[in-house]
């Protein structure tokens, strides 16, 4: 940024609340980031838990998008990750997230 605007920025960026989110946003998060395009029957799959509410806060808070309908019987939604969920972790790309390797190194191998 240009230096006349660093102090305004600064000062926006210490207002801006945190994204605080519970265990179970961030479970879904990491599933839709892993396998977007993504419906809520499909997380469901996987997380084995209800979703929906974890999903309308990921939606608040304009970390998740709808990314359109799947092509099947009742035309389920499909959601993915937002440039503000890029943002906010600070990644410039999908293709920057850990892989499960990579976790389980930084997990100590306890994968």
């Amino acid at each position: 940024t240009r230096p006349e605007h660093h102090e305004y920025i600064h000062a926006y960026l210490k207002s801006k609340p945190g994204a605080r989110l519970s265990l179970a946003a961030l479970e879904t998060l990491a599933v839709i980031a892993y396998r977007q395009p993504v419906t809520l029957a499909e997380i469901l799959a996987i997380r084995g838990k209800k979703s929906t509410s974890a999903l309308r806060t990921l939606l608040e808070k304009k970390l998740v998008t709808i990314a359109g309908r799947k092509a099947t019987v009742g035309r389920p939604i499909l959601y993915g990750t937002s440039r503000e969920f890029l943002i906010h972790f600070g990644l410039k790309d999908l293709s920057e997230l850990p892989t499960l390797e990579e976790f389980a190194q930084m997990a100590g191998g306890q994968l």
